[in-house]
């Protein structure tokens, strides 16, 4: 009963308790009141949740945690908890480039190879400009993690990942004529950062960045056994509970960054002050190139330039084991919400804009159907409806492996049913493959897509595998 009070008193203290941050002005208390219904699914006792933040012409002007930041400890998150904030850190590391290239000590137009020889040589150079608006073409590593049957939360370093990147025979497609979201090329940013600099990223991040900011609470952890005070555990649900879920590596650059709301909201007055770097710099940071063949990308220095019911939005989300992050920012109101969570649970895009609609219902256009923006990955196409064609199969079942995926085998067996095939994976449950467009060509739920290699003797020596981020990964059978 003690324990049942104890956790209902912190719940109510968490939702009603404003920030020790500097707030000079409040929302309406409608729209506070709105806010808090919206979060109330999460803010209750025995389980995680999200800090929540309004940032207005300057100003904090909302801030309130929902949910606890330890379940084991019973310890609330508070507008004052840090959190991990997975890809918005990315924004981050596209500013320390920035810094460097305005400073002259590194241009865009640099082949990536100058600071990282040991990628291969493709038959078009890469650019660092291709890194910061994902139009590299390299394969992004974290799917390639999966497709290799590793673990997500080992303790990888940033040495691991370019290793796996080194072993990528191929692109996705030529540098700059497409966009494909790459954990791959920021990681390689972060790397860059390091070799043209001589410091680690999370160093000069902290003295070009965080520091003339007054980001006392924010920095790059490369270090997952360092212990940070007052960060949120994240958790995934377990049954009818929750296990903590918090990857532990030492990879930067693609995210890493640990923070909080009065930090982030720092950061986000600086696109309008410009008090570092400049307005040509913060012009930088929200700039975006148009693909090489021509057509438009939304991506721009660790940022999505968007719009939204009539308003330019620059946004980016972030996820990470079981932390999810957001911020959100509208120029012409000068109003930004932000959003971090430790429930892998939380959509932080759809509670971000329907905080949004609450705080600036008198701003935006009536609400329509959000097209899919040049930076939305393309959903997976689910099981094709093409008709079987077992005669196919014979010449396809069999166990193959592939040097790209750190020597992975994958395997091809007749499934359960009459005329159906089996993929087995390293790490992930058996799926159905089913046929799809065009001749040996197969496809399985989760939208993976084997072309088989043209037939020797009856059987196909190979496949060449497309998933959501990467393309083209070669596949030889085993020998017997």
């Amino acid at each position: 009963m003690r324990a049942s009070l104890y956790r209902y008193v912190a719940v109510a203290s968490v939702i009603l308790c404003l920030s020790p941050l500097a707030v000079r002005a409040q929302l309406a208390s409608g729209t506070a009141a709105a806010i808090d219904t919206l979060f109330s699914p999460i803010a209750h006792a025995g389980a995680p949740g999200c800090a929540v933040g309004v940032y207005q012409n300057g100003a904090v002007t909302f801030a309130r945690g929902y949910g606890f930041a330890n379940l084991t400890h019973d310890v609330p998150i508070t507008p004052s908890t840090r959190f991990t904030v997975g890809s918005v850190s990315k924004q981050f590391t596209a500013a320390s480039i920035a810094l460097l290239v305005r400073a002259g000590r590194l241009s865009l137009d640099d082949d990536i190879r100058k600071y990282i020889p040991e990628l291969p040589a493709y038959d078009a150079p890469v650019r660092v400009r291709h890194l910061v608006h994902h139009t590299s073409g390299l394969r992004d590593f974290w799917e390639l993690v999966g497709l290799a049957g590793m673990r997500y939360d080992d303790g990888y370093g940033v040495n691991d990942m370019l290793a796996l990147a080194a072993r990528q025979k191929g692109l996705n497609f030529t540098p700059g004529a497409e966009y494909r979201y790459s954990n791959t090329g920021y990681l390689a940013l972060g790397v860059i950062v390091q070799r043209a600099t001589g410091q680690s990223l999370r160093r000069f991040a902290d003295s070009a960045l965080f520091a003339p900011l007054g980001m006392r609470e924010t920095f790059f952890l490369d270090d997952h056994t360092e212990v940070v005070p007052g960060r949120a555990a994240a958790y995934s649900p377990a049954g009818r509970g929750w296990k903590v879920d918090i990857w532990n590596n030492d990879l930067v650059g693609q995210g890493g960054i640990v923070t909080t709301l009065a930090d982030l909201q720092k950061w986000d007055e600086n696109f309008y002050d410009a008090r570092l770097g400049g307005r040509a710099f913060i012009e930088m940071l929200e700039s975006t190139e148009p693909f090489s063949g021509g057509g438009a990308n939304d991506y721009a220095f660790g940022l999505t330039i968007q719009t939204y019911r009539g308003q330019r939005l620059v946004q980016h989300t972030g996820s990470t084991g079981g932390y999810r992050a957001a911020l959100f920012r509208f120029p012409a109101q000068h109003t930004s919400i932000a959003m971090l969570c430790n429930a892998s649970t939380a959509n932080t895009t759809s509670l971000s804009l329907r905080m949004a609609d609450l705080v600036l219902r008198e701003s935006l256009a009536p609400a329509a159907p959000v097209a899919a923006s040049a930076s939305t990955p393309a959903r997976s196409r689910s099981a094709s409806s093409v008709a079987p064609r077992p005669a196919e199969h014979v010449a396809i079942i069999g166990r193959y492996e592939s040097s790209e995926l750190n020597d992975a085998v994958w395997e091809i067996a007749a499934g359960d049913g009459p005329n159906s095939l089996q993929l087995r994976r390293p790490r992930a449950p058996a799926t159905v493959l089913v046929a799809a467009d065009s001749a040996f060509q197969y496809r399985d739920s989760s939208g993976l897509v084997l072309q088989f290699d043209a037939l020797v003797r009856g059987r196909s020596p190979g496949f060449r595998l497309t998933g959501n981020r990467v393309a083209k990964i070669q596949f030889t059978r085993s020998k017997p």
